[in-house]
């Protein structure tokens, strides 16, 4: 209990450096703390590049970035979660203790320079590789080790989202996979102490500003049935483009490895010059899309623009999250659905920010197959409990027809292309080294990656 509470303690920390990191480096790039929501912008330090400055800015990113992860941390590529996974079910928790170190910055450079990739895939990385420290500093054995890790990992986002229930059920559902009391009560213990602890820096309020929306008829629930299974259909799509991408990149890339984030930030550039709203994590445009601010059109334009932003930047070699794509993907969908039965049925459907806030909660549970935690996490973003049945039905439709589609998640299909199927029991031995981890070799290639 102890040592779960220091774990809370440094996750909740963690959350907060690293989130004013993202911000020093955003203003340093961009010379805004989040542009996502202008448009078009200038950065008041180079007036004379005006628009175009977002064509650079990845440019110089990948440049800073790239050979920082290639030399000391390759396991810091990527969004994290995957290689968390991999400690808790193989590798007896073990984490290297420069990880969150080079992930705090690779992370904050990425996202400060233009990835369209999320913040909370790094501090799950970072509050795991806390707990990991902790377990080997005090020798503690592979079982209880793991289990500090997923008070990291369950403090990282509670931290993050101010939402300690949604990250207590990450941590059990996603991480340790592991619901016995002792497990549930330290992870607990660690998701309330961070997300205490970030509340001290950010305040009680939720970091999403969203409106509270109730259901108007029972007619709407084959509506939620239909957003559901759609949104099932757009988790699998962004799946497949995310590691279709990663793999044309490393068809087409022969130069070196720290190399390739600076030559890819040209194309990411080109992206963002187009939909400047793919700039960053872009929470302010998931908020314009839940208040209604956005046409149809656009909508869907963002959405597009935002599977192929984010799977580009992990596909040159970028480091951030895939959770806060999915509820950026989600929000644009059920907002556009939204939109859609609201013109053709007024009298019977509510205003389509409701069906944007089902959206959000459905596309992460068809690509992460976390279907608890995708409930809680808007449950706890809106504190409206009159959204919960048709939230869980829309969950359960969309994770259902997901497992249909696709064997894995967006979390293990990286694993299963290493040739690694966390599902089946941890083998014994000690782990291999990290370091034996390739990040040159094409996915397609018939040699083992590790």
């Amino acid at each position: 209990m102890a040592l779960a509470l220091l774990v809370g303690v440094g996750a909740g920390i963690g959350a907060i450096g690293f989130r004013y990191l993202i911000e020093a480096f955003t203003w340093i790039f961009s010379g805004h703390t989040d542009p996502s929501a202008l448009g078009h912008f200038t950065n008041p330090h180079l007036p004379f590049l005006g628009p175009f400055v977002v064509l650079f800015v990845p440019i110089v990113g990948g440049l800073l970035y790239g050979p920082l992860v290639y030399r000391l941390a390759p396991e810091a590529r990527g969004h994290g979660v995957p290689e968390v996974m991999l400690a808790v079910h193989q590798n007896e928790g073990r984490i290297r203790g420069r990880v969150p170190i080079v992930k705090s910055l690779a992370s904050a450079i990425c996202i400060g320079a233009g990835g369209s990739v999320g913040r909370e895939g790094p501090i799950v990385q970072i509050g795991s590789a806390i707990g990991s420290g902790l377990g080997q500093l005090t020798k503690l054995g592979g079982e209880n080790t793991r289990l500090l890790v997923a008070c990291g990992a369950a403090g990282g986002i509670g931290a993050t989202f101010n939402a300690p229930i949604a990250g207590v059920f990450f941590g059990l559902e996603l991480i340790l996979r592991d619901w016995e009391p002792r497990s549930f009560g330290l992870v607990v213990l660690a998701g309330v102490v961070a997300t205490a602890v970030g509340r001290i820096a950010f305040g009680a309020e939720a970091f999403l500003t969203l409106p509270s929306f109730t259901v108007v008829s029972g007619w709407e629930y084959p509506l939620y049935v239909l957003l559901g299974l759609i949104a099932a259909l757009v988790g699998i799509a962004f799946i497949r483009a995310l590691y279709g991408m990663e793999d044309l990149a490393d068809r087409i890339w022969r130069g070196p490895p720290w190399l390739r984030p600076a030559v890819g930030g040209i194309v990411l550039g080109l992206v963002l010059l187009a939909l400047p709203e793919m700039y960053g994590v872009g929470y302010p445009v998931v908020e314009g899309a839940i208040h209604g601010r956005y046409v149809v059109g656009l909508l869907l334009a963002f959405l597009v623009g935002k599977v192929l932003a984010t799977s580009l930047t992990m596909a040159i070699g970028g480091s951030g999250g895939v959770f806060a794509p999915s509820l950026f993907i989600g929000a644009m969908l059920g907002s556009a659905f939204g939109t859609g039965a609201h013109d053709l049925l007024p009298a019977v459907t509510a205003d389509a920010g409701a069906y944007g806030l089902v959206g959000m909660a459905a596309v992460f549970a068809a690509a992460g197959r976390a279907p608890i935690t995708a409930v809680l996490i808007v449950f706890e973003l809106t504190g409206d409990y009159s959204i919960i049945l048709p939230l869980m039905l829309a969950v359960v439709v969309a994770t259902s027809l997901s497992r249909i589609l696709s064997e894995d998640s967006i979390y293990t299909l990286k694993l299963r292309r290493r040739g690694i199927d966390i599902e089946r029991p941890a083998r014994a031995g000690p782990p291999p080294a990290p370091a034996e981890w390739s990040i040159a070799a094409p996915h397609g290639a018939t040699e083992p990656r590790c």
